[in-house]
């Protein structure tokens, strides 16, 4: 048996799947370092194992439109995700990739959310009380939903708050996945530590020479930093390069799988403009077909090692 473990109101409920536009906050000072040129090659469709095709190939045709811009098997298979494995999904929110993950990972591996904590929760101008009170049994809430997603499911599921991790989890975890899952814990970092704090959760659940994977919306690195900050979706690879080596984790490569070059923010641009959401469009069919022109989001995909020792 083996194990891995797997990061304006409308647009944050869906932060926990895909990330949450509202007011600007500060940010930590992002330090002057070099962008990584590292890069790995892609994986060919045909390298991914037949289950995860079965996988990827069962699910609904919504999901499946979204293949061509989330790449899932092309993403998983650089990540080095493994049917046996237990993922930590951060923010795992209404289970894109959980749906995948579970039928995937199977009953020898597992699957563990891990969500904002509620103080965090409380930054977001949208949460009501009464949502914030839901939120509290959200540990226990999570993994009985996400149980029903899959038919006869049999991987073992959990959930945990950042912040709050349960210290049985320290040095279980094969991989941590954060897609598109940062930009709102820099975002909020002066306010709480928050993005500090995720990574190191991180660090601590993984087990020795354990991966840890970031999806994320990228901004260019001669961009302005107010750009990056993470208020707007984006944040620049150098930064979160920095970030996730000075937590200790060895950065192992940068792939091109998720990038797309047509995605260029300038002042002003949030990535939520961009479809599926299409932020400010919905209405004007012109703009949506510009927005739509460009696609989803132009996003780096870097790999991350815990040290083996």
């Amino acid at each position: 048996m083996r194990s891995i473990i797997l990061l304006s109101a409308i647009f944050a409920l869906a932060a926990c799947a895909e990330s949450t536009p509202s007011q600007t906050a500060d940010t930590p000072v992002q330090p002057s370092v070099e962008p990584p040129t590292m890069t790995m090659n892609e994986p060919a469709l045909d390298e991914v194992s037949n289950s995860l095709e079965s996988v990827l190939a069962a699910q609904p045709e919504a999901v499946q439109a979204r293949y061509p811009f989330r790449n899932p098997a092309q993403t998983l298979d650089f990540f080095g995700i493994e049917s046996g494995m237990t993922v930590v999904e951060a923010l795992p929110g209404g289970g894109w990739y959980s749906k995948i993950l579970l039928p995937y990972l199977g009953e020898d591996g597992g699957l563990i959310g891990a969500n904002y904590s509620i103080e965090m929760q409380r930054l977001f101008s949208f949460r009501t009380p009464e949502q914030l009170k839901k939120l509290e049994t959200w540990t226990t809430d999570w993994p009985e939903t996400a149980a029903t997603w899959v038919e006869g499911n049999n991987t073992p599921i959990s959930g945990f708050f950042f912040g709050a991790q349960p210290e049985s989890m320290a040095g279980s975890a094969d991989a941590v996945l954060f897609i598109r899952a940062l930009h709102n814990f820099a975002r909020f970092q002066e306010e709480g530590n928050f993005l500090t704090t995720a990574i190191n959760d991180a660090y601590t659940a993984l087990k020795p020479g354990g991966i840890l994977g970031v999806v994320q919306h990228q901004m260019r690195e001669e961009s302005p930093d107010a750009w990056a900050e993470g208020n707007r979706g984006y944040l620049k690879q150098s930064f979160v390069v920095a970030q996730m080596e000075a937590a200790g984790f060895v950065f192992e490569g940068a792939s091109d799988i998720n990038a797309n070059p047509k995605d260029q923010p300038q002042d002003g641009d949030i990535v939520w403009r961009l479809p599926p959401t299409l932020m400010g469009s919905r209405d004007n069919p012109e703009a949506a077909a510009a927005m739509q022109a460009i696609g989803e989001s132009n996003r780096m995909t870097l790999k991350f090692r815990k040290p083996a020792a």
